[in-house]
């Protein structure tokens, strides 16, 4: 099994796949062999792979779960076995839920930016101004902000595209004087024997010495130096999003908000604020990069449903 997990990372990584997804296709490979002999696997490939994926049907895996592990597996057929799985027969699919999306009002997500500070706050403020992912926000280099035009590019986002959202007016101040924490932050790092960051593809054979460059630093840097697992060079990572969401929590608990609330929410929300103040959906759609306008569609309904739209009976009695 441990040549077949080598292989399948060494196949990843040939793909520029994320980290986060090494790891994932990793578990779930070595899930789905300890659970199918070797022998089962190759000589009936599809039905083991079914097997495995109702096994997690009927221990109440999610939809997504059972088509994550489905994904991995059918990467280490294709790539590592280099073999076909083939039709996946008497397959029972996870029930998919369809959950509508918790957003704030402008006085709950202000109450609860008000409620942070430091870089935390930047952050928060440009999800919920911007639209942007958690992933998204943190993976944003200083090379990305455009204080000139107002605009925020979005590298590598979701499907591996890149789009263009808008910078908050409101937020520039503050962000020019955190990049400038950043620049001495940077500054002390190469005095310091360190400064590289890790550059995306093949960027950093291309250019040798623009790791060191402080366009290419993290808008917003971890705290301390770690060790990236592929390269095995020490750098200063981005923050983590557990950090971000702790303290979004916090700053709920404290104000009184009760919903459940995540550093996705104030994307949510963005959207919702858009749709409200009548911008054309489509517009909305291009600002998040969905790339299906069903997924933006989502927004409408939790627009178009609930206490603002339909009158209680109850309110009408005198």
């Amino acid at each position: 099994m441990k040549n077949l997990i080598v292989q399948l990372k060494t196949e990843t990584r040939r793909r520029k796949y994320s980290y986060k997804t090494e790891q994932s296709y990793s578990g779930w490979c070595r899930r789905y062999l300890n659970f199918c002999d070797s022998e089962t696997i190759s000589a009936k490939k599809s039905e083991s792979l079914t097997t495995f994926l109702n096994y997690l049907a009927n221990n109440n895996a999610s939809a997504s779960t059972q088509n994550q592990a489905l994904c991995a597996i059918v990467f280490l057929f294709k790539h590592v076995y280099k073999i076909k799985p083939g039709k996946l027969k008497n397959l029972n699919h996870a029930k998919k839920t369809r959950h509508i999306p918790t957003v704030l009002s402008p006085e709950e997500a202000r109450s609860v930016i008000n409620n942070l500070s430091g870089a935390k706050k930047l952050i928060v403020q440009l999800m919920y101004g911007s639209g942007l992912r958690i992933s998204e926000c943190l993976r944003l280099r200083i090379l990305d902000i455009d204080f000139s035009y107002n605009q925020i590019t979005v590298r590598n986002g979701k499907g591996g595209k890149d789009r263009v959202t808008l910078l908050p007016t409101s937020v520039k101040k503050r962000l020019q004087e955190h990049i400038e924490k950043v620049e001495k932050l940077h500054k002390m790092d190469v005095v310091n024997g360190l400064g590289k960051t890790i550059l995306p593809g093949n960027l950093s054979k291309k250019y040798p010495n623009a790791q060191k460059e402080l366009k290419w630093q993290y808008l917003f840097p971890s705290r301390k130096i770690s060790t990236d697992p592929r390269s095995k060079m020490e750098h200063r990572y981005h923050q983590s999003s557990q950090s971000v969401n702790r303290k979004i929590a916090k700053a709920c608990k404290l104000v009184g908000i009760h919903k459940k609330v995540s550093a996705h929410t104030f994307r949510h929300s963005f959207a919702t604020q858009l749709l409200k103040s009548g911008y054309d959906i489509r517009t909305v759609q291009e600002l998040l990069g969905h790339k299906n306008l069903k997924t933006t569609m989502i927004y409408t309904h939790v627009i178009n449903k609930g206490g603002n739209y339909i009158k209680s009976p109850v309110d009408l009695l005198k």
